[in-house]
């Protein structure tokens, strides 16, 4: 047994007990022999490049981890990673700057894996007056941005719904990737104080019956209050590292107060 070979078996068997499958799940899912399966955890098999993407595709893992258990079975790595403004990326910036472009006059944004926006488009701007300067300093975490006491968070009216909301999301990401970034990023967020005067909220505290059909982003802005609901896309198709790891926020005007606010010119947040 090699050391590469003892390295690919953890890795594999840490992300199927992730994705909570046994090896007779994982080998039907990937229609491969599950002796064989047996075999690479323990380390009695080398995989090849074949098995280890057929595998990596039957637990939905993202490129990049894709990418490190090619690497572990001491494979060359297939998928590669280039920054957003490389020439190669020019279309993939275009569909962006499309997407966050045609959502106006309502706000939307690019951000990372790690919630680091990328880029956002005009209707964005009038929500981050009077935020701290700290926080707009790049890379702007948006998570950051919500929840932080200098940020966002006095202004969102439904804030303990919201951040249940964002640190749900958190935590099935940390949970799904195993990434130490968004797990330092999860500990910071849960360890900000919510706002003395936000109001109560229980989970399913208004039953099934009466339950959203989604979590609204409820905001103080100047003029009024106006809410919102969000959709997160993503490039499903992508063979690039960065451009799989992208998501695109939009919000979407979840009354009609808030639609007309929004036709007619984005308002100003309080301060």
């Amino acid at each position: 047994m090699t050391e590469t070979t003892i390295a690919v078996g953890d890795i594999l068997r840490d992300w199927r007990q992730r994705r909570r499958l046994s090896q007779l799940g994982l080998a039907v899912e990937a229609e491969v022999s599950q002796r064989h399966l047996s075999f690479v955890e323990s380390g009695r098999a080398s995989p090849s490049r074949d098995m280890v993407l057929r595998l990596a595709e039957g637990l939905a893992m993202p490129l990049r981890e894709r990418n490190a258990m090619l690497i572990a079975a001491g494979l060359a790595p297939l998928y590669r990673e280039r920054p957003l403004d490389d020439d190669a990326m020019a279309a993939a910036r275009q569909a962006v700057d499309q997407i966050l472009k045609g959502h106006e006059p309502h706000p939307a944004l690019a951000v990372d894996r790690h919630w680091n926006m990328i880029s956002a488009n005009g209707a964005i701007a009038p929500f981050l007056e009077g935020i701290a300067s700290q926080l707009l300093a790049p890379p702007v975490n948006v998570l950051r941005l919500s929840l932080h006491p200098d940020g966002l968070a006095s202004r969102i009216l439904n804030f303990r719904e919201w951040r249940a909301h964002l640190v749900s999301r958190l935590k099935e990401q940390v949970e799904q990737s195993n990434d130490a970034g968004l797990k330092s990023l999860l500990d910071e967020l849960t360890a900000y104080p919510v706002p003395g005067d936000a109001k109560p909220w229980r989970p399913n505290d208004r039953g099934a019956a009466r339950a959203p059909i989604a979590v609204r982003l409820e905001l103080a802005i100047k003029g009024g209050k106006f809410a919102f609901l969000s959709t997160t896309t993503v490039f499903g198709t992508a063979t690039d590292i960065t451009l799989s790891e992208i998501a695109i926020e939009t919000f979407f005007p979840a009354d009609e107060k808030t639609a007309a606010a929004m036709r007619a010119g984005s308002p100003s947040a309080q301060g």
